[in-house]
């Protein structure tokens, strides 16, 4: 899932929890860009896409952080 989350979408993809646990794992993905409309569309695609893989096993929190509050 990782991979096809770079390559279809090109987010940055890391497995951030449970790394001792092969039942289980807690995944992070990045995507970067410059106007929020087209960035929300893209969270909104990749949730889609995971969501249609994975159903009744996953959960998202999504989060926006502007370049603003990075500085």
């Amino acid at each position: 899932m990782k991979a096809q989350l770079r390559q279809r979408f090109g987010a940055t993809v890391a497995e951030t929890d449970h790394h001792d646990l092969w039942q289980r794992s807690t995944v992070s993905a990045a995507l970067v860009g410059r106007d929020l409309g087209p960035l929300e569309h893209a969270m909104d695609d990749l949730e889609r896409f995971v969501l249609a893989r994975y159903p009744e096993t996953v959960r998202f929190e999504r989060g926006v952080t502007t370049s603003e509050e990075v500085l």
